[in-house]
């Protein structure tokens, strides 16, 4: 399997190839543009297909917020998948990390170090089938406020691009924050997707930058996601971002 083809139209009418594995992808555009739920979209079609996913949603401060969002999303229920999904949940209040159960980690993700380390070890366990490992980071931006680790971790997420080979990556960046860091990761990264949103009433629309190796449509498309889901899901991640952003802000 060289790419994943996502069974869903939208997509697939603009990678119509799939999306080229062990490669990374970064969806951007502005705070509030809905990048997190195009990402969901993808993990959902790569679970069906027999991969695994590990979760790094920064914005949300529990695992149970991810599967509701994804759930309002798509309608796939990830506790159906719960053998071939990982949570790593920020905690800015522990040195390192702290596995709290074979689906979850707790693990300080501002650190370098840490972050490096419990990537692997999420990865080593889950089953490498189908697809492989998908690893999902959104409101990637959060960790680039650490007034300590900002730069550093900036650095690390540089090299983990750069240097991947044998894993897949998809992360949302927000570009409405530390705009000059973001341009770097567009820059540097495999495939890029760009994400906004209009008002009145609420639609999010996607549009593909690049793709590693594989044909794509340029079109804008619309995210077939409702108007309510949309606001629902945009008011749970604005509330969690209230917090988690402080706890950083400290580290």
């Amino acid at each position: 399997m060289r790419t994943l083809k996502t069974g869903i139209s939208w997509i697939d009418d603009v990678i119509p190839e799939g999306l080229p594995l062990k490669s990374t992808t970064v969806i951007t555009g502005p705070g509030g543009s809905g990048k997190p739920l195009i990402g969901e979209t993808f993990v959902t079609a790569w679970l069906k297909k027999g991969g695994s996913v590990i979760f790094m949603a920064l914005q949300y401060p529990g695992s149970e917020f991810v599967a509701e969002s994804i759930k309002g999303v798509t309608g796939v229920d990830i506790n159906d998948y719960k053998e071939k999904t990982i949570f790593l949940q920020l905690d800015t209040e522990i040195s390192e990390y702290q596995e709290v159960n074979k689906h979850l980690i707790h693990a300080n993700l501002v650190k370098p170090e840490v972050w490096e380390k419990v990537l692997n070890l999420a990865s080593a366990k889950l089953p490498d089938e189908g697809p492989g490992v998908l690893i999902f980071c959104s409101a990637l931006n959060l960790l680039l406020f650490s007034p300590t680790y900002g730069d550093l971790i900036f650095e690390k997420i540089k090299s983990t691009i750069v240097s991947n080979t044998d894993k897949t990556y998809l992360f949302s960046v927000s570009t409405s924050a530390k705009a000059e860091e973001i341009s770097q990761l567009e820059e540097i990264a495999d495939n890029l997707i760009l994400s906004r949103s209009e008002n009145t009433p609420f639609q999010l629309f996607m549009k593909v930058l690049k793709m590693r190796d594989v044909s794509y449509n340029s079109a804008e498309v619309q995210v077939p996601i409702s108007t309510k889901i949309l606001e629902h899901i945009k008011e749970m991640a604005d509330h969690s971002r209230s917090k988690v952003l402080p706890a950083i802000l400290k580290t």
